[in-house]
């Protein structure tokens, strides 16, 4: 059918224009992310399609998938690629044209699809693609089919097939919002700041607070690829500052952030005070489980270590299972758990029934947000955050790691913190308590101050994450010993921000 891919090719070239272009590291553990242009070609899109639909077909799966593609100058020809590659590979497609991922994921319970491709580059800077897909609903591809899926694409093992078809939605935004709207009302009228990184949410994330009642404040709402201020990504300090500057100039109740595909959400309170997202995942397990007492939770390895400690939390039956970082991984957790909801440091939130159908949607986590102080008229944001027990933590930390190396790094890493665990070498001046491995290697120390380290799913990057119930100061000596492991290293860059 096509040209069996290669990994490098030089742009402005014959070959460019004849081969399909497919840079392997573009396989991540649970989704696909490239430099468009000079790691994939639209020949190599085109091949990714004709790839997923050969697994479709391998795994048994009725071949109807739902697409959609993210705003940025280059996703609607992506998406056209990939559609043509998946036509060519017996897929019925149904194409809902400008969504946030969130929005194709209930496109497949919605319209009966049992498969999803989203083309979205999320919060990654512009010049980046990718794709988010599924066969499974609400669960996303893990590393099984991923690895599945780069072995049929890279060896051009996928054939042509008839049956190909396909099927414009036209409205499909409508249905979707009508969705989340229903069934919804606040008793007050909150006032909130949007902002959407001039990101694909800014479409739909104001028009839907507005019929929930909200007093809605656009920031960076309006719809412009080049992102001019910023990413729109709610883990990155300048979009929360913005936010946090806007939520204190219009004295605001809340302040929700939301990423470039919609399927997380960032907050700051009324003061303009940022809140991590594993901190409002605390606050809102607390909220849910009052509703339903003995609650099960999923949280990512990055999360704080209030999850398990909150004496609320333990007071209302609720228990909480550390997992894999990462959406699909969380998804798959929260369902086979049957978990009431998955909560991620990113701000991927993971709602199951009867609050949610199981996958992240940053629109969800807004509704839950505002429902949680709708039940709380007496008390703020700020006021629910102070009622936690008091941690240091620190943002998500991204030192640059290349894709080539990047796990063979946190071997090391790993193998070197659990040598001074055997050894009982100290840490910061601490013993060491705990090593869980589950995903790149969280350590934590006596005193409950701990570290991650773990390798980044879609960038060339590593992850840092340290926190400490003691102090400022103990988090900073935490922070600094990691770092000092990490640099025995070479290859390890530069942070992207630190604490």
């Amino acid at each position: 059918m096509l040209p069996t891919p290669q990994p490098a090719l030089a742009p402005n070239t014959y070959a460019y224009e004849t081969i399909p272009l497919v840079k392997p590291t573009g396989f991540r553990e649970y989704d696909a992310r490239w430099l468009f242009g000079s790691e994939l070609n639209l020949m190599g899109v085109q091949a990714l399609g004709l790839g997923i639909a050969q697994l479709v077909h391998e795994r048994g799966v009725a071949p109807e998938i739902v697409v959609g593609h993210d705003f940025r100058s280059y996703s609607a020809s992506i998406k056209l690629a990939l559609v043509a590659g998946l036509m060519a590979g017996g897929m019925r497609v149904r194409d809902i044209g400008l969504a946030l991922s969130p929005m194709a994921y209930f496109a497949q319970f919605a319209l009966d699809c049992p498969c999803v491709a989203m083309v979205t580059a999320s919060h990654n800077d512009n010049g980046w693609t990718g794709v988010k897909m599924g066969l499974d609903r609400p669960l996303t591809f893990g590393p099984d089919e991923m690895s599945r899926l780069k072995e049929i694409v890279l060896s051009g093992a996928a054939p042509a097939r008839p049956g190909g078809a396909y099927d414009y939605v036209e409205g499909f935004a409508q249905t979707y919002l009508d969705d989340l709207a229903r069934g919804r009302s606040l008793s007050r009228t909150l006032k909130v700041v949007a902002a959407c990184g001039n990101g694909t949410a800014g479409a739909f994330a104001p028009r839907l607070l507005e019929r929930l009642g909200c007093e809605v404040i656009p920031l960076d709402c309006e719809l412009d690829h080049s992102f001019p201020r910023y990413n729109p990504n709610p883990e990155d300090m300048e979009m929360l500052h913005a936010l946090a500057d806007k939520v204190r100039e219009t004295g605001a109740d809340v302040g929700l952030g939301f990423d470039g595909d919609g399927d997380r959400c960032g907050v700051v309170d009324e003061t303009g005070a940022e809140i991590f997202a594993d901190k409002i995942g605390v606050m809102l397990a607390r909220d849910l489980a009052a509703l339903h007492p003995g609650a099960r939770f999923v949280v990512d390895v990055k999360s704080t270590g209030l999850f398990m400690t909150d004496p609320e939390l333990a007071r209302l039956g609720a228990t909480t299972d550390y997992w894999k970082t990462g959406h699909s991984y969380i998804k798959a957790r929260v369902k086979a758990l049957g978990a009431l909801a998955g909560f991620e440091k990113s701000g991927h939130f993971f709602f199951g029934a009867p609050v949610g159908r199981g996958y992240d949607d940053g629109l969800v986590t807004a509704i839950a947000v505002l429902e949680m102080l709708d039940r709380n008229p007496d008390r703020t944001m700020s006021d629910l955050y102070a009622a936690l027990p008091k941690t240091w933590g620190s943002p998500t930390m991204s030192p640059l790691c290349p894709d080539e190396v990047k796990y063979d790094v946190v071997a090391h890493v790993t193998a070197r913190i659990q040598a001074m665990c055997a050894a009982s070498e100290p840490i910061a001046g601490t013993a060491i308590a705990d090593v869980v491995t589950v995903n790149g290697v969280r350590v934590t120390l006596a005193d409950g101050t701990w570290g991650l380290v773990r390798a980044s799913s879609n960038k060339p990057e590593l992850v840092v994450v340290v926190e400490s119930p003691v102090s400022r100061a103990r988090l900073e000596e935490m922070f600094a010993a990691i770092d000092a492991i990490l640099r025995e290293n070479p290859e390890v860059g530069a942070y992207n921000q630190t604490i």
